[in-house]
């Protein structure tokens, strides 16, 4: 007998203001919509996801793709990471500035490259060579980000930010800047996947690369266990390698809710991190949790559809 399919997002977990709850609830529906519809045609849970995480990609309220946060000189650079949980194949990409949607680009290196990880220039390299067109880093801006760039830096020169975080506000550096995207998916095989793509924090320092696109920390699947895609301050995340950490836990015998709960309870008690998780087991248990103001998800099922803005 099929699977019921199952599809999981969040569009970042973080001090989102109120003035763009609206455009966030409006990008999960797409998303959910474009995802869902790739489950129902009996396509994989990695085409879900895939397809899931570019629409927030092309919506530029998110912190993916066109309309990410710019870096410290005014350039959108971005990662990504897809993994089966099938098979434990996965393709990431980071420090991308020419690719519009870093998680095709990362679906590429899925499928046709024995690697998993490419940065850079070689990733764009790799990308163009499988057929992908690279863009002029400027069509991923928008002027809502150079707006926030420069009141950031002028914050920043006033005394008023923390320089030794690349983004994040010194009254509270964990909240500021983490519309993240990502996905888990299970398909009418039995199949789970994740993904995860983000353009980083608000002015950071060029170069730098989070937690999304490492394989255990931002994002992970397996069969055995769970799928996992995170949202949040990068750092701490993966120092615990905090997607690891809590599909271990499914794996273990817990489900996902509690497990979700308890990774976000530890990142805090740890190492005082801030962020939102989504997990997703063979089984279509759900578990979402975050410790920031807000965190923007949304949840398709044959039963029917749950998303919203939700408050801690």
């Amino acid at each position: 007998m099929p699977n019921q399919p199952v599809l999981l997002i969040h569009g970042g977990a973080w001090a989102m203001p109120d003035d763009a709850v609206r455009a966030h609830e409006a990008g999960i529906a797409e998303a959910l919509r474009v995802g869902y519809a790739e489950l129902e045609r009996g396509a994989s849970a990695v085409d879900a996801v895939e397809a899931a995480v570019a629409a927030m990609e092309d919506d530029e309220i998110f912190d993916a793709g066109r309309g990410s946060f710019l870096t410290r000189d005014g350039r959108v650079q971005m990662d990504a990471l897809l993994m089966n949980g099938e098979n434990l194949r996965a393709g990431g990409v980071a420090c991308v500035e020419r690719i519009r949607n870093p998680i095709r680009a990362a679906r590429l290196v899925l499928k046709e490259s024995p690697h998993v990880y490419f940065v850079g220039v070689g990733a764009e390299r790799f990308a163009m060579q499988q057929g992908m067109r690279l863009i002029d880093n400027t069509e991923l801006i928008v002027p809502r980000e150079r707006e926030r760039l420069m009141e950031f830096q002028r914050a920043e020169l006033e005394g008023a930010v923390d320089t030794t975080f690349s983004g994040p506000l010194a009254e509270d550096p964990t909240l500021a800047s983490h519309d993240t995207v990502g996905a888990v998916a299970l398909d009418v095989h039995g199949h789970i996947a994740a993904g995860t793509s983000t353009g980083g924090t608000l002015s950071k320092v060029p170069g730098r690369v989070g937690d999304s696109s490492l394989i255990g920390c931002g994002c992970y699947a397996d069969d055995e266990s769970a799928a996992v895609s995170l949202t949040g301050w990068g750092e701490p995340i993966m120092k615990l390698v905090l997607g690891k950490w809590a599909v271990d836990r499914v794996a273990a015998g817990a489900a996902p809710e509690e497990a979700a709960q308890a990774a976000i309870d530890y990142l805090y008690a740890r190492l005082g991190g801030h962020g939102g998780i989504i997990l997703l087991d063979r089984l279509g248990r759900v578990g979402l949790a975050h410790n920031t103001p807000r965190m923007a998800w949304g949840l398709r099922m044959p039963e029917g559809m749950e998303m919203g803005v939700t408050r801690v």
